[in-house]
């Protein structure tokens, strides 16, 4: 094996020797993939196809151990490291352009306790593998919306999805983890173990280290619950959104309403006429007794005439794959966000101007809605501080060739800017994208100087670095 040349983590080059690097490789259980062999693009590839890097060496690892010695290799050579969960990156900072790549994808085992409502879970699983493993036993806990979404890193950034009124973001229902720190040491972190380092990665992104392993409280859903989709004209726009603003505080938390503006897809259940044309989508999803749950969304089918509606009862894990469809990787995505603690009409007459110049076929603007057991949690209780955000809005930009990014970046930037100052401010971590470090420590707010200390503590030298990164140095 001849010598490779690797960034290193405080700048310029390290050559390192064929004969060091196969050492490495025949300490793992898992495989040590340079430029040209079998699995290594696999390895590099992202669910956002606008991130094209291209690491020096890759470690799939196929336990702790693996990790271990990796970290502990990076840490010697002084190594730039990425580390990859499930690859479902938007900023693409899980993979490393020139520098060692840690790639946990292999680690994908789901250990579901059904007696103490407790799971296990691996780095590289996908919300699929974990509903899939939960469900046989009818448990659940919050997390996205898009089955191939990576556990970890929607984990660490907060976590949110359809069930996150009634039991609280991913971080709320995380009950411990294993972490290998910067030392590549393995530590536990819990309310008993390593309080402060738990507080941290309930939020803080991969800044304190590689988690190999989540634990997660369940609660009892499924696995049939009552969801759908109504489809309102988009000539109807202010008034079903206006409706919407004036519903939301009044719902139960059992029910989460979730608006997307976009062209509508080829759905059975739409007139052939109305495909492609601009549509205002609210997606629903009722927790509990369905038969409870259809008498609950009944306010919601009277904003206004549908074009038509999908709403019934299936399982949970096929409506947490219902909007794969749109969201397969291979795509080119550009993302902004804003938080809202209300939506003020300014905010609602800039989305349907947007709304009506989408720059693609492909992109969206969606609302989804927090509230509820989120925003009883107090702020400092996890290092997620936007306990106030009633609504997030993410404009998803979304297209399928290079020469649509400009037009399609442009617009993205534009109603972000036109929509800010009806926003709280803040931001979710996980919608950040790549050109957007600026805004961290708006990401964290009262909890960003608690989080330098954290970082000062297990990642001095900032190891962690390729992130939503909080220096050591504040």
């Amino acid at each position: 094996m001849s010598e490779i040349t690797i960034e290193r983590r405080t700048g310029g080059k390290k050559a390192i020797s064929g004969e060091t690097i196969q050492a490495l490789g025949q300490a793992m259980r898992g495989q040590l993939l340079q430029p040209g062999q079998e699995g290594y693009d696999a390895s590099r590839t992202l669910w956002n196809a606008m991130i094209d890097k291209r690491p020096a060496i890759v470690a799939r690892c196929a336990g702790v151990a693996d990790v271990v010695r990796c970290v502990a290799f990076a840490r010697e050579y002084d190594l730039l490291i990425g580390v990859r969960g499930g690859g479902h990156n938007i900023a693409g900072n899980a993979i490393c352009e020139g520098g060692f790549q840690i790639d946990l994808s292999p680690m994908r085992s789901v250990r579901v306790d059904s007696r103490t409502r407790r799971a296990l879970v691996e780095p590289g699983c996908t919300l699929g593998d974990f509903d899939h493993e939960a469900q046989a036993f009818g448990l659940a806990t919050p997390v996205g919306i898009n089955s191939t979404t990576g556990v970890a890193g929607l984990t660490l950034g907060g976590g949110f999805g359809w069930l996150s009124r009634k039991y609280g973001l991913s971080v709320d229902n995380l009950e411990s983890a294993d972490v290998i720190t910067a030392n590549a040491e393995l530590v536990r972190a819990s309310r008993e173990q390593n309080p402060d380092l738990f507080w941290a990665l309930r939020g803080g992104g991969g800044n304190f280290g590689v988690v190999t392993n989540f634990e997660f409280r369940l609660h009892p859903v499924g696995p049939n619950v009552l969801s759908g989709l109504i489809v309102f004209p988009f000539e109807d726009a202010r008034s079903v959104l206006g409706k919407y603003r004036e519903l939301a505080p009044r719902i139960s938390d059992d029910l989460n309403v979730w608006v997307v503006v976009r062209k509508a897809p080829p759905l059975p259940f739409l007139p052939p006429a109305i495909h492609g044309k601009e549509v205002v989508v609210l997606a629903l999803f009722y927790a509990g007794d369905p038969d409870v749950g259809r008498k609950e969304i009944e306010p919601v089918r009277a904003f206004g005439k549908a074009h038509g509606e999908h709403i019934g009862v299936q399982p949970y894990a096929a409506w947490q794959r219902a909007f794969d469809p749109l969201l397969t990787p291979g795509a080119r995505n550009y993302w902004k966000s804003h938080n809202f603690t209300e939506l003020a009409s300014e905010a609602i007459n800039t989305l349907i101007t947007y709304a009506g110049k989408l720059p693609s076929p492909h992109t969206e603007i969606f609302i989804g809605l927090l509230g509820g057991y989120t925003s009883r949690i107090p702020p400092d209780a996890t290092a997620y501080a936007n306990r106030d955000a009633q609504f997030v809005m993410n404009v998803h930009g979304r297209w399928e060739r290079p020469e649509e990014d400009q037009r399609c970046i442009s617009w993205a930037r534009e109603f972000f800017q036109k929509s800010a100052p009806y926003a709280s401010g803040s931001v979710y971590v996980n919608f950040m994208s790549q050109d957007e470090g600026d805004r961290v420590q708006a990401a964290y707010g009262p909890n960003y100087r608690r989080l330098v200390e954290v970082k000062k503590k297990y990642d001095p030298d900032n190891v962690f670095r390729n992130n939503q990164n909080i220096a050591p140095k504040g």
